[in-house]
Formats: C-alpha cells, structure tokens, sequence
C-alpha cells in the first residue's frame, strides 16, 4: 500500500466522477440521502482524518466508516460501502 502518492488524488478532485449506476450503488451502499453523490464523496476525501491509500489500480479513502474506491487512471468513483465492524 502506498500512502505516499495522495497528493496525486487530492490534486485531481476535479477530474473525479461517477456513472449513473455508481451513483445509485453508491447512494444504496451508504444509505445517502443527498443526490449529489460525487459533491459528497469529493468532502470525505478532504476530510483531514481521510486514509489514503493506492492499491494496484485503485485508490482507497477510509473515513468516516466507509471506503471510497476510484480508479487511479480515470478518476471514476468505482464504488463505496461502510465498513463492517
């Protein structure tokens, strides 16, 4: 896991989106109200106590009791989900 490279991330927000079924999948995942999906993603990422780190061709962010997949290449949210405790 490499924590070093999410700057690489954090300076590519704008680039971050999602297709209309990730938002629906994200939403039902997390149980979000907000149709804003990639807004909300976009803040947990900024969140000072967000975890960043790249896998393989994904990156991870572990914050507030969810994981948030992107593509590292595309920059397409891929998927979130709540972490099990």
């Amino acid at each position: 896991m490499n924590y070093l490279d999410k700057t690489d991330l954090i300076s590519n927000l704008d680039k971050i989106h999602t297709t209309e079924l990730g938002k629906v999948r994200i939403k039902r995942n997390l149980g979000l109200e907000t149709d804003d999906v990639i807004h909300w993603c976009v803040e947990k990422i900024q969140n000072p106590n967000s975890e960043i780190f790249r896998k393989g061709k994904n990156w991870y962010v572990n914050v507030d009791s969810c994981v948030i997949t992107i593509n590292a290449n595309s920059y397409t949210i891929i998927t979130a989900h709540k972490l099990k405790k």
